[in-house]
């Protein structure tokens, strides 16, 4: 059975500040969701949360790009926005809405996309991950250790179907251009360029073998959109498992590592991105730290089985406690580098307009080279 699988969120206001959404914006989003699969528009959906964004998984056979399915992502956050978080005053109620109408497809309006059209396996087990204050690039470093890794993924070495290694389409999300490198034999170019996350970032995964489509990330950068900050970009993921793909487990072992990720307070900080519960899912200490859900579905005709909640496991409580030993590390730098981002970052911040009103006090310093 051929299907799309379309996971989109947005920020469209939360609770106490950058926390989390209520039940009432999940609640509506739902029921306007039931209404179009009780009419024949989606196979299945599920709507959740990871902090203050709202997210909507949603299977149905319209094909990427779908003016229906995104057009109806649109309405539900454009609706849950006006009805609910203007309603209690949420704050940043529609923050990720950057243009006032739809026009066709949402990217690049400013809610995240990771969608794509495939054919559903005898048994396809999906992982779906979900961040909150954190950039696209924060998914290179796992998505490079279970599909290159061979000290992640054992399977890179003793399947047949993943020796022959992966295919990475990387974006530079600057110059808005794609590059297809290929793993093994690729893997220092591979690195060379997503060890730059702010800029390059992998978009989608194929094994080579007979390029079947393995892992979708969304690439929305929220600050070349407005030209400003509006908010980090708080991206998600789909990665599918087993059967001659990476084993669920292999896919969750780089989260036990939580690494450093771009974003946490006023998108202008490294934290390290922290795998949690969902009942856990609510960043508050510093607007933090990163966090990043995982859900487990089994999809079978296109319906949403589960979810699972993967990080829901004392396997990964040292993860966690390792995460909040490196947020006290790290606040201890308070404004200074590599705490704060480097200057190429700080300029799609609140920064530019501060420096705006010193210029007018710099001078000559009248130094003799």
């Amino acid at each position: 059975m051929k299907l799309t699988l379309s996971v989109i969120k947005a920020d469209i206001g939360s609770l106490a500040g950058h926390s989390r959404v209520i039940k009432e914006q999940l609640d509506l989003a739902s029921s306007i969701l039931k209404e179009n699969q009780s009419k024949g528009k989606l196979i299945d959906y599920y709507v959740t949360n990871c902090g203050d964004d709202l997210e909507l998984i949603i299977t149905h056979n319209k094909g990427e790009n779908s003016e229906e399915i995104h057009g109806l992502a649109w309405n539900i956050f454009t609706e849950v926005t006006e009805k609910v978080s203007k309603k209690y005053k949420l704050y940043g109620a529609g923050q990720d809405l950057l243009s006032s109408a739809f026009s066709g497809n949402i990217k690049g309006m400013g809610p995240g996309v990771a969608e794509a059209e495939f054919e559903e396996r005898i048994s396809e087990p999906i992982a779906i991950f979900l961040a909150d204050k954190t950039e696209p690039g924060a998914w290179n470093l796992p998505l490079y250790r279970i599909f290159a890794d061979p000290f992640t993924t054992a399977g890179l070495i003793i399947d047949e179907k993943l020796h022959s290694g992966f295919t990475f389409r990387i974006m530079d999300v600057m110059e808005d251009q794609i590059i297809d490198l290929n793993a093994p034999e690729e893997s220092y170019d591979i690195l060379a360029l997503i060890g730059t996350p702010s800029r390059y970032v992998i978009q989608s995964i194929y094994r080579r073998v007979d390029g079947l489509l393995s892992a979708v990330a969304s690439t929305t950068r929220l600050s070349l959109i407005a030209g400003r900050y509006v908010g980090k970009d708080d991206p998600v993921c789909f990665i599918r498992a087993q059967h001659g793909l990476p084993a669920m487990g292999e896919i969750l072992e780089p989260f036990a590592f939580p690494h450093l990720v771009a974003g946490w307070m006023r998108g202008s900080h490294h934290g390290p991105l922290m795998p949690v519960a969902q009942r856990d899912a609510h960043p508050t200490r510093f607007d933090g730290p990163p966090r990043v859900v995982g859900l487990g579905f089994q999809l079978s005709n296109g319906k949403l089985i589960g979810p699972a909640d993967l990080f829901d496991d004392p396997a990964f409580d040292r993860a966690r406690s390792l995460a909040n030993e490196i947020t006290d590390y790290m606040r201890r730098h308070g404004p200074f580098m590599p705490g704060r981002l480097g200057p190429e970052e700080m300029e799609y911040t609140t920064l530019p307009s501060v420096l705006k009103k010193l210029q007018g006090r710099f001078r000559p310093s009248n130094r003799k080279s």
